[in-house]
């Protein structure tokens, strides 16, 4: 994110309301008001909560009549920023407003949903820091048998499509209610989207819902400004300006006069060539057509010669007053092509600096999704994560054990978002591209406080990371390019040569951490961009020598070309010249100490060959996973796309031709990929020698060294079932592969 300009002058009126501070401007002149620059609510005089109250109980107690915001949440209560109805509930109490939390409801009627009383403002809804449906059920469609994020990890605390349902028992508790949705399950189908579970393509949760406004991606900037609008007495129907948000509206609706349309409702195809007017042509001047008499033609103009800058000016006045209409509901849920061309151009219109409003016909209204927000900067976030947190959960639950917060309890956020586009992942749909990142002194000042304040804590930090453990303060060189920029990824095919990929302020966080007085080690726990990390020897160096307890988790994802194309991850060269730095480092520290590999089975345009190959490269290098991934599509990432679609959108689409993707839908296939990753359990061994006879590849079958599986079988074994858990980082959605993995004969 390029760093914000203090504009200090009172700006003229901005999205109908009087500003009252300053504002700040980004290097696009879009005008945001700080995060912290609102005037307070009058309900500040009550101070902050210890927590915010669950029960009518609690309210008397800290004073309260009412409260203004009610935050609906399919999570149990845990007062920690790494928790987002936590966040943003004491983002709001830092605003002023009464903030109450409801927290795993009865779904099966409004009762739970009344204990609060009704919202001033809104009831905000969130299914938590995951997707119901995830959360739910593994990739196999299978029921959990547990809930991390629950006391005790008790399954079945949350319905199916939490979102949904949560918003109509709000809306059937209090009828006149304002009900805003939001969270990774929102922000995934805020459009027309591909659903696994029920495999057919669902709406936008907007109609469903029967919810005011979505708010989707990191909501802050939006939901602190909603609330102060609502507040001032404006109606929720009549907001329609804020960044990061979706509503309806009557079909071909525009807010205004100075907006135009751009259809996108078809494959794009070849147009009629347009002769344009010759841009040196001067009225009367040589190049002019009258030059003979000194007038234009009947109907023809002079044409007048423009600047750069003008033009540049225009351009950007036009695509801030463009809204892009993609297919409709009806025609995406029956035509996989248009399916695939909605989903590249919804991507295409991701970056904050350059994205224009997109809309999308649902029967006779119309979803209108305004341009993603604006990042926050560094000193906003850490605002943020430096609120009076509790730290811990809330006193209801007694001694129960939450999963998830045991999980994280000891570990620090330290940026957010991720540039590398993995096509799998539900980062780049939620949390964007633009990395967001503390400053040092907030990180710092928090393990200081998780050391103080924290129970339990023996002096371990258990990871200082986010969705990616290596892209804290990476960003774009040149912020012109940066705002202009439509690639996917900054790091695939290779990585961008206008991304910076020092990696010295992340060495330097990590040597004042590890200094801090009452800490003996700080882990790395996130996952490790190692293609990025190869470019600095010196921040491998000291994450092996100090950071890594003996096994540190990287992805390659696969060893071979087609499912990676599809995955936009890098080739095993980068995971070959990590690994050689890991080896020496590990060696020179005296430490023995393993990489622990995470792999995908059943990805789109995965072949049966590819999983042998992976297979075999997994024995000759003596891994045995013990904890395997199977692909599972959420909504709106683009290699659901490919399976939903069996078609590239990372590549231009046209109706006859273009890139066929493969996709592994069957039953017995989706196992056997799953039985390639995990070719030494005996269980597998029976559909693995079928499976490589049909291949032609009955060689790999024996006792040899350069064979894949015994010819024998041990008695009694049988089809395994792996149980699989979830990794708690808001806005990831990826089974957790705990450090369980063995090397032969360890």
């Amino acid at each position: 994110m390029p760093p914000l300009l203090d504009v200090r002058s009172i700006m003229p009126r901005v999205g109908g309301w009087t500003p009252q501070v300053k504002y700040i401007m980004d290097s696009n002149q879009q005008v945001t008001k700080p995060l912290f620059g609102y005037r307070k609510f009058w309900a500040q005089r009550f101070g902050p909560a210890p927590f915010l109250p669950m029960s009518r109980a609690e309210m008397e107690v800290l004073g309260w009549d009412s409260c203004d915001v009610v935050l609906v949440t399919g999570d149990a209560y845990i007062d920690h920023p790494s928790f987002g109805m936590a966040l943003i509930g004491r983002l709001l109490e830092a605003q002023g407003f009464r903030v109450g939390i409801i927290c795993q409801p009865d779904w099966n009627s409004a009762t739970d949903f009344r204990k609060l009383g009704k919202p001033n403002l809104f009831f905000g809804v969130t299914a938590g820091n995951m997707d119901s449906m995830v959360n739910r059920y593994t990739s196999d469609r299978k029921i959990r048998s547990d809930d991390a994020y629950t006391p005790n990890a008790e399954p079945n605390r949350r319905p199916d499509r939490a979102v949904t349902v949560y918003a109509q028992r709000c809306r059937e508790a209090f009828p006149g209610s304002n009900v805003v949705i939001g969270s990774i399950e929102a922000s995934l189908r805020r459009i027309a989207h591909y659903d696994y579970w029920s495999d057919k393509v669902r709406r936008s949760v907007l109609p469903d819902s029967k919810a005011d406004l979505l708010v989707f991606g990191n909501a802050e900037r939006a939901i602190v400004e909603l609330a102060h609008r609502l507040a001032k007495g404006e109606k929720i129907s009549d907001i329609r300006d804020l960044r990061g948000t979706a509503f309806m509206v009557p079909s071909g609706w525009l807010p205004s006069d100075e907006w135009e349309a751009m259809d996108s409702t078809s494959v794009d195809t070849p147009g009629p060539l347009v002769k344009h007017a010759d841009p040196y042509a001067m009225e009367n001047g040589p190049n002019s057509p009258s030059t003979a008499t000194g007038t234009n033609p009947p109907g023809q103009h002079a044409v007048r010669i423009v600047s750069r800058a003008e033009r540049l000016a225009t351009r950007k006045d036009r695509r801030a007053h463009t809204v892009v209409r993609l297919p409709s509901y009806e025609q995406v849920s029956n035509d996989p092509v248009l399916y695939a061309h909605a989903s590249r151009t919804f991507h295409l219109e991701s970056n904050p600096g350059n994205a224009r409003a997109l809309v999308q016909a649902h029967g006779e209204r119309d979803v209108w999704l305004n341009p993603p927000p604006i990042p926050l900067t560094t000193e906003e976030l850490d605002k943020v994560y430096e609120l009076p947190y509790a730290r811990r959960p809330h006193p209801a639950y007694g001694e129960a054990k939450i999963p998830a917060w045991e999980m994280i309890r000891f570990s620090v956020n330290i940026m957010r978002g991720c540039f590398g586009g993995c096509t799998f992942c539900s980062i780049t749909e939620h949390e964007g591209r633009i990395i967001q990142s503390r400053s040092e002194d907030s990180v710092i000042r928090e393990i200081e406080e998780m050391r103080d304040k924290t129970p339990g804590f023996t002096g371990i930090v258990s990871d200082l990371g986010g969705p990616t453990a290596n892209m804290y303060h990476l960003k774009c060189k040149d912020e012109k390019i940066e705002s202009a920029c439509r690639r996917l990824s900054c790091v695939y095919p290779d990585i961008c040569e206008n991304l910076g990929t020092d990696h010295a302020p992340l060495i330097s966080l990590y040597r004042k951490a590890r200094s801090l007085k009452g800490v003996k080690k700080v882990l790395i726990g996130s996952g490790l961009r190692y293609d990025l990390a190869v470019r600095s020897p010196e921040y491998i160096k000291e994450l092996v020598t100090h950071h890594v307890g003996g096994y540190l988790k990287i992805a390659p994802e696969h060893t071979e070309e087609g499912p990676l194309s599809k995955m936009m991850k890098p080739g095993m060269g980068a995971y070959d010249r990590f690994k050689q730095l890991f080896d020496r480092f590990s060696r020179e520290a005296g430490k023995e100490q393993y990489l622990i590999p995470y792999f995908i089975a059943a990805h789109p345009g995965t072949q049966d060959e590819d999983m042998l190959n992976l297979a075999l490269w997994l024995k000759k290098n003596n891994f045995r996973l013990d904890q395997v991934q199977t692909f599972l599509p959420t909504p709106m990432a683009l290699a659901t796309t490919m399976y939903h679609t069996e078609r590239n959108p990372l590549k231009k689409l046209h109706r006859q031709g273009g890139e066929v993707v493969g996709a592994v839908r069957n039953g017995r296939q989706r196992k056997l990929h799953k039985a390639f990753l995990r070719y030494h359990d005996p269980a597998n061994w029976p559909l693995l020698r079928e499976a490589l006879r049909e291949m032609g590849r009955a060689d790999l079958i024996g006792n040899g060294k350069k064979q894949l599986i015994p010819a024998w079988q041990p008695a009694g074994t049988a089809v395994a079932t792996p149980k699989s858990t979830m990794r708690v980082n808001t806005g990831v959605q990826r089974p957790i592969r705990r450090n369980t993995q063995r090397r032969a004969g360890k």
